[in-house]
């Protein structure tokens, strides 16, 4: 089965100008970031790039504790992405995502070691992960605590 994504853009010219996309539910502006001389309206490639890694590995990270049987008390989320900029050539170089997944009162260790390690499962699995991979290096520091009986 293939599942198949459009997305329809509209860009008016020069390369400071603010075009828009649209893509199911994503309608947004597009422009260059001010940290490289752009208007800084809307999102750019690299919040998207960043964006799409991140809700990804949100969404694999789920699933995989779901099926484990790992129930949480909260699941958050900080992941930054580093573009490199070296005469004049924008690489993006590395993303590092932080997840910090709290575990219910009632968990065990042996609970948080399966938590600890899916969450390194769901980056080797997401399926933005490996269409980076090779391209972008990918870091995880993952926080894993149980919550306090009330």
């Amino acid at each position: 089965m293939e599942h198949l994504f459009k997305l329809q853009a509209r860009w008016p010219g020069g390369r400071n100008e603010v075009g828009d996309i649209a893509a199911g539910n994503l309608k947004t502006q597009v422009s260059i970031p001010p940290e490289m001389d752009g208007p800084g309206i809307g999102t750019n490639p690299d919040e998207m790039l960043l964006g799409a890694a991140a809700t990804c590995y949100m969404i694999t990270l789920a699933a995989l504790l779901e099926r484990a049987g790992i129930n949480t008390n909260t699941q958050t989320l900080e992941s930054e992405g580093y573009v490199d900029v070296t005469n004049g050539v924008f690489t993006y170089k590395k993303i590092i995502h932080k997840p910090a997944i709290e575990l219910m009162p009632t968990a065990s260790e042996r609970d948080k070691e399966r938590a600890e390690r899916l969450a390194h499962k769901a980056e080797e699995t997401c399926m933005i992960s490996k269409a980076l991979r090779g391209n972008v290096q990918l870091e995880l520091q993952a926080t894993i605590t149980v919550a306090r009986m009330i």
